[in-house]
């Protein structure tokens, strides 16, 4: 259950956020919100996928696991990855509206992250730290990615370059895995997309994101051997 409220320095001047990485802080997700412009420093870590939310649109993840709650990056000593997910690193903050629509800072009160030994977010005399400028920052940098999304999607519609994936693994140790209701960017189709449309998709900037997404595949080799180590330190 999570307790969002508009944040301010005077209900919130002694709220305190730990920004400490590892199992029982809220990470435990198999997959991060993302957006295009975000593509090219995910793509050096994790697979980009896209799946279908309940209202049958299309949105970007990072995937940071093979099953729901896994998240074969987190170690007991930290972050096993050298860029963090803006949606994962910005918990437990978000953006929410005031009563004219305006977006605001928000934070989640029954976030595991609120905790006494935490670090401040407002100075003595109620400015921001450096750890709620960074958030703000963050959060604003979501808020105008996310923006991009659906024009995005649109594009890979219209050129038809979305296809459906199925991941289908057997581990070492005998387990299966398999991950379906994923997408991902039709290669061969978008090679034979005329020159023209090539051009115009680089013109609008998506065919940068487009071949980022592209080229997080690889790392599927990367989780599946994440899973074998964690399949082999169980048994």
């Amino acid at each position: 259950m999570s307790q969002p409220v508009l944040l301010n320095n005077l209900d919130h001047r002694d709220l305190r956020v730990s920004t400490a990485r590892g199992p029982g802080w809220g990470d435990e997700v198999m997959s991060a919100l993302t957006f295009p412009g975000e593509f090219r420093a995910l793509q050096a870590y994790y697979p980009i996928v896209f799946k279908k939310d309940p209202q049958g649109r299309f949105l970007p993840l990072a995937l940071l696991g093979l099953e729901p709650g896994q998240n074969l990056f987190l170690r007991e000593d930290g972050w096993d990855a050298h860029y963090l997910p803006m949606a994962i690193e910005r918990q437990p903050f978000l953006i929410g509206q005031d009563a004219s629509g305006e977006p605001m800072l928000h934070v989640d009160l029954d976030h595991p992250r609120v905790v006494p030994s935490g670090e401040a977010l407002f100075l003595e005399h109620g400015g921001y730290t450096a750890l709620l400028e960074r958030m703000a920052s963050l959060l604003r940098a979501l808020h105008e990615g996310m923006g991009t999304t659906e024009g995005f999607i649109a594009l890979l519609l219209q050129h038809e370059l979305l296809e459906p994936f199925t991941l289908d693994v057997r581990l070492t140790g005998g387990a299966h895995v398999q991950l379906t209701g994923c997408y991902t960017i039709a290669e061969e189709r978008l090679r034979a997309l005329p020159s023209e449309a090539l051009q115009a998709l680089a013109q609008v900037g998506a065919l940068e994101p487009i071949y980022m997404a592209i080229a997080s595949l690889s790392h599927f080799r990367d989780l599946i051997g994440r899973l074998e180590q964690a399949h082999a330190g169980a048994r």
